[in-house]
């Protein structure tokens, strides 16, 4: 009998967390079946772009609703990882291996680049050493998954984690948009220099997928396995973080090798890139997750959209926004430096 208690009880919490992302979720999907209708007639923009704005459009109206937040983040995070996952599936490691010495090396040197100068920049604004190191992470790998991971390795407050987060968010929202237009501009869009340039800046994983859609196929795909390179560098990012606390005496040793780990969406990419390689998917099976995961993926960038809080753009504060516009600066100008070097 109590065991089938406990049943019923693990039953009802996991009815009340799918009752939970529900309405969200059902928002992302309707808007994201809109920006496929309307990509028929506007080819040029496509489905991931119009579900975007159209999420960004809703997210600040009408569904500005406490109702579809969770949904909303299930989107953003969990679908989004699913995509990402599925993805492997369809591509081979020689593509991987397109990234080569060179590109690793342009990931490398963009990172090195963006830790130093965002720290030295949090310095010279007089930000705690704790938030410079936050911004750091955040900005050099993978925004909010490195930020957390980065918090409880260097003792940082939740006031100073979501301070951070939030200005991370905010510069990769904008960068998002902007990097399409920079691309085209400096590069004329050539595919390779493009995927660096998106992949290799922008803090998120859905807002890369989001900036390269507004480009084409072939950069989202690139853009990705550049950001998830990065992302795989975060346990070095926050042992050297780590490691840079230590010395000044402010957290304790012992807490240096915890709560680091790799996102599993990164390794189950891995894995589902090399079944493909070795052939375990037939070609009809990788075709229907390349479906799948296009569809996750539309309906995970319309909850990055209405996710997109623009009162939370306006109120970020004078002192935070230069901090932010600076290290976007320096992200762009070192990346397209570097990406000339190497790539």
């Amino acid at each position: 009998m109590s065991l089938n208690i406990i049943r019923d009880k693990k039953l009802s919490r996991g009815m009340d967390k799918v009752l939970e992302v529900l309405p969200g979720v059902i928002i992302c999907t309707i808007i994201a079946f809109i920006a496929k209708y309307l990509s028929n007639y506007v080819p040029s923009i496509g489905a991931a772009s119009l579900a975007i704005f159209i999420g960004m459009a809703a997210g600040n109206t009408f569904c500005n609703r406490k109702i579809y937040q969770k949904g909303s983040k299930f989107a953003e995070s969990e679908l989004l990882s699913y995509s990402i996952v599925l993805l492997g599936g369809t591509l081979g490691i020689q593509t991987i291996l397109k990234l080569g010495f060179s590109g690793i090396s342009f990931i490398v040197f963009q990172m090195s680049i963006t830790i130093a100068l965002v720290i030295l920049i949090g310095k010279k604004l007089k930000f705690s050493e704790n938030f410079s190191f936050l911004m750091a992470s955040g900005n050099a790998v993978c925004g909010s998954s490195a930020i957390a991971a980065t918090a409880p390795v260097i003792g940082a407050g939740d006031s100073e984690k979501g301070i951070a987060i939030t200005i991370v968010n905010v510069t990769g929202t904008v960068l998002m948009l902007v990097l399409p237009f920079i691309a085209k501009v400096i590069f004329s869009l050539e595919t390779i220099k493009t995927s660096a340039l998106i992949g290799g800046i922008l803090q998120s994983v859905g807002q890369v997928v989001g900036s390269a859609s507004l480009v084409n196929e072939q950069v989202k795909d690139l853009s990705t396995i550049f950001k998830i390179v990065r992302i795989i560098f975060l346990v070095v990012v926050v042992l050297i973080l780590g490691k840079m606390k230590n010395k000044s005496g402010r957290v304790e040793s012992g807490k240096l090798n915890s709560k680091i780990k790799i996102p599993w969406y990164v390794l189950a990419f891995f894995l589902m890139c090399l079944a493909f390689t070795a052939g375990v998917f037939p070609m009809n099976i990788s075709n229907i997750f390349k479906l799948i995961s296009s569809n996750f993926e539309v309906i995970a960038l319309a909850g990055i959209g209405m996710r997109v809080n623009f009162r939370q753009l306006i109120r970020i504060g004078k002192k935070a926004a230069l901090y932010a516009l600076a290290i976007a600066l320096i992200q762009i100008v070192s990346a397209i430096s570097l990406i000339t070097v190497f790539l």
